[in-house]
This record gives C-alpha cells, structure tokens and sequence, in this order.
C-alpha cells in the first residue's frame, strides 16, 4: 500500500475566512504584474494598466469555488447539512481542485512576474503581506478552533511555494513538469511517523494528518504551483501573453476581473461575512 493510501487526509481547504488581490494570494502583487508584464511573454502591452484580465478572471473563478465549499462546510458547522458532508465524495474533490487552482495561479503569477529577473522589493513587500495574512488565518481559528487550527494553510503554502520557486525560477518547463512529477512521487511513496506532529505535518509526509481546518501541505501541492510556472513558460515561449495583452476584453469582462484584483482581501473577508450572515438568519429565524 502506498504512501498516500495510508496517509489520512483532511480535504478540507479553509474553514474560517483569510485575506493585495488573488493577486498576493496567488503569488502576484498588482505592482508585480503591472512591472512584469514584459516578462515571460515578450513585450505585452495594452490591457488594464498592463494587467492581463484573463489572469484575474481566472482569480474570480477560484475566489466563487473557495467561496461555494465555505458556505457549504458553514452550512455543515451549523448543523443545516449532513456530517460530512465537505469531507467525502465529490466535495472532497472539489475542495481539492479549488485548493489546486490556486496554487496553480501562484506559480503562473511567479513566472509572469520574477521570470525575467527577480524583483526583490516587490517580491518581499508581497511575502511580507502573506505572512501576516497568514498570521491572521492562524491567530483566528486557534480562537476558533483551538484543536483544529490552521497552522499551515493554503496562505502558508503559497508564501513557502513562492520561496522555493524562485529557487527553481530558471528552470525550462520540462524540467519544472518533471520536479513536479518527482513531488507527486515522493508524496505516494514516502510516509514516516516522525513527520505526524503539527511541527513537521507542513511538510505532508507523515502517515496521518494532525487535525486542522486548512492544511495544504508541500506535499504534494507544491506540484500545483510547480506545474503552473511551466504552463505559464510555455504559454510565454507560444507568446500567448502577448497575444492576450493585445486583446484584452472589455464591458463585463473587466467588471467580472474586479474581484480577481482584490483577491486576498476578498480571502480574508468572506467568511466572517458568510458565517455572520449564517447567525443572522437562524437567529431572525429562531
């Protein structure tokens, strides 16, 4: 039986809500795009201040996955849907997938903006907001949920990720597909009780998870981002972001984009804000 066959897995993305833009929470400050613009895509131009807006329609498509599995697992917590619900079937595997998308932005948002050189002001005012984002997340559900705090979420991973993929930046995409490969690997292969306790559980080796609302371990989700940075080379060297650059969408597409641009905000919010309107109701309706 393989590792991650024995590994018990909590599926759960985040159960209590986080928070510049997906952007800071997929690995891009606006700043960040707006300056790298020119990078990994050749010269794009145009578009929303330099910004691609298919990048932050992306980002507002996982911002509604993140927010429909909360206000589900909300629904759970407040006993209006069945137990275990967000942990089993396809809920599992939507949570993962909505995980996913995230760090698969993060890796992208790397390459677009640090593939040309790395820009350590911009990439430490960045790390520096996800690191007190996260904080937050986990001063916040250790209030919460003092047993099952998140120690290291998905805020957590896309700052570690973020460190490690610029170790990796100048890789070619085959060989980040290939490092994303191995992770996958090692993950089902590799699974030691040393690596339980909640001091090591980041890492995502041991043979059992610690409990936690949001745990999105190294392994194997730095797969996801490693896999986006290779997309994002590759669709750089077909020059698919020039191409994007010089059509932009207008109208309702630039207005959808909004939320993609306030992403983290958006993050850290949403929760308190489902949850309280949750209380409101079945208090008016008690």
């Amino acid at each position: 039986m393989g590792a991650q066959a024995r590994r018990e897995v909590n599926p759960r993305m985040v159960a209590v809500g986080q928070g510049d833009g997906l952007c800071c929470l997929a690995g891009l400050s606006i700043s960040d795009q707006k300056e790298g613009r020119r990078q990994a895509g050749g010269g794009m131009a145009g578009g929303t201040e330099g910004r691609l807006v298919v990048i932050d329609l992306a980002r507002t498509v996982a911002l509604i996955g993140m927010a429909v599995f909360h206000f589900t697992f909300d629904l759970e917590m407040f006993g209006l849907v069945a137990p275990g619900t967000t942990t089993t079937g396809g809920w599992a595997i939507f949570a993962r997938v909505v995980a996913g998308s995230f760090l698969f932005l993060a890796g992208v948002s790397l390459v677009l903006g640090h593939g040309g050189g790395i820009r350590w002001p911009s990439f430490l005012r960045r790390m520096a907001k996800l690191a007190g984002a996260a904080l937050l997340v986990t001063a916040g559900t250790y209030a919460a949920f003092p047993n099952a705090f998140v120690f290291f979420g998905i805020l957590h991973s896309i700052a570690l990720a973020s460190l490690l993929g610029l170790a990796v930046i100048r890789l070619p995409a085959v060989g980040l597909l290939l490092l994303a490969a191995l992770v996958v690997a090692v993950d089902r292969s590799v699974a030691l009780e040393a690596l339980n306790p909640r001091w090591w559980a980041w890492i995502g080796l041991g043979t059992m998870q610690p409990p936690s609302v949001d745990l999105v371990p190294v392994f194997p989700w730095f797969a996801s981002v490693l896999m986006g940075m290779a997309m994002a080379k590759l669709a750089g060297a077909g020059g698919l972001w020039s191409r994007l650059a010089a059509g932009q969408p207008s109208g309702i597409a630039r207005w959808l984009a909004w939320p993609g641009q306030h992403s983290l905000v958006i993050y850290l919010l949403h929760q308190p804000v489902l949850i309280g309107g949750l209380w409101l109701f079945l208090w008016l309706r008690a």
